[in-house]
């Protein structure tokens, strides 16, 4: 089975929903992902013009939502100027910040990545490959 897409979807959960959207509806829009609907349990789903999607949700069993150890969620943007957009605004947003935007790897790969933590914790990433 060829496959396309290597990651089709990832959710966090969040405790203030409200709050959650807010900061996602902002940070997603610069990754070109628009609200796709109004999930079940009070989150949002959004997704990318290719198929995409990304969710922040209430738990399913009811329980409050606590950050994943070890999870994080990567945006693959197409430059640098991108990334520091994006680091800059989930800060702006009240995020906080888990490494500045700069190359990372071995010279060669030309990696550059940023990484936040949302409102709640979950830590996520903006990358790219590439020179400036």
């Amino acid at each position: 089975m060829e496959q396309e897409k290597m990651l089709g979807y990832a959710t966090v959960g969040a405790r203030d929903l409200e709050a959650a959207k807010q900061f996602y509806d902002q940070i997603l829009g610069l990754v070109g992902m628009k609200t796709m609907f109004e999930h079940p349990s009070g989150g949002r789903l959004y997704n990318s013009p290719d198929g995409r999607m990304f969710g922040v949700l209430a738990p399913a069993d009811g329980r409050e939502a606590t950050v994943g150890n070890g999870s994080m969620i990567g945006f693959l943007l197409g430059s640098r100027a991108a990334v520091r957009e994006l680091h800059a605004k989930a800060l702006e947003l009240g995020g906080r910040c888990e490494g500045a935007p700069g190359p990372r790897g071995p010279e060669e790969t030309q990696a550059y990545f940023a990484y936040f933590r949302d409102l709640d914790g979950n830590k996520l990433c903006a990358y790219c490959f590439g020179p400036e």
